[in-house]
């Protein structure tokens, strides 16, 4: 779990959720680039949560999403759970 958690992806989103958090308790006004911050900051953390999904299920034996990142290489995640 520590390894899925401590994610580069997970880390960036986090830190850049409290900085545009932070920007909210300075009573800045809410503009059209504000908005789009908070977008382009779910967006981030959608695909760190969907990247975290795939590896997953690819160290449990299933296939990969051929959308997704590691598709073709679950071989390599399975090995590395096996491992574990």
């Amino acid at each position: 779990m520590r390894k899925y958690v401590f994610g580069t992806g997970i880390i960036t989103a986090t830190t850049s959720g409290m900085q545009l958090l932070r920007a909210l308790r300075e009573k800045e006004p809410f503009t059209w680039r504000t908005a789009l911050a908070w977008v382009g900051w779910a967006v981030s953390l959608a695909l760190a949560i969907g990247a975290i999904v795939d590896v997953r299920r690819a160290g449990t034996g299933h296939l990969a999403p051929l959308d997704s990142p590691i598709a073709g290489h679950e071989k390599k995640y399975l090995k590395q759970h096996i491992e574990d």
